[in-house]
């Protein structure tokens, strides 16, 4: 198992049985070389997970005031 989904869910498994298109399947392994269908579902999963969370962030653009110099933090006096 990944770290990055132990991070997510500590100790939480559950067993089920879920019908996925042949051809979904086919090219998630293709496009990301793993090697199980669990390890394709956890990912997707992971994948969602972040997505959502990342949009929660985007939510905030134009809602938090930033006084800073970002040439400066980058080094490019």
């Amino acid at each position: 198992m990944c770290n990055q989904h132990k991070q997510i869910h500590i100790g939480v498994f559950m067993r089920t049985n879920i019908v996925i298109d042949d051809d979904l399947m086919a090219s998630a392994f293709k496009s990301t070389g793993l090697k199980t269908k669990k390890d394709v579902v956890e990912q997707g999963l992971i994948l969602l997970i972040k997505r959502n969370q990342q949009q929660g962030i985007r939510n905030l653009r134009g809602k938090v005031k930033w006084d800073g110099n970002l040439d400066e933090m980058r080094g490019r006096n």
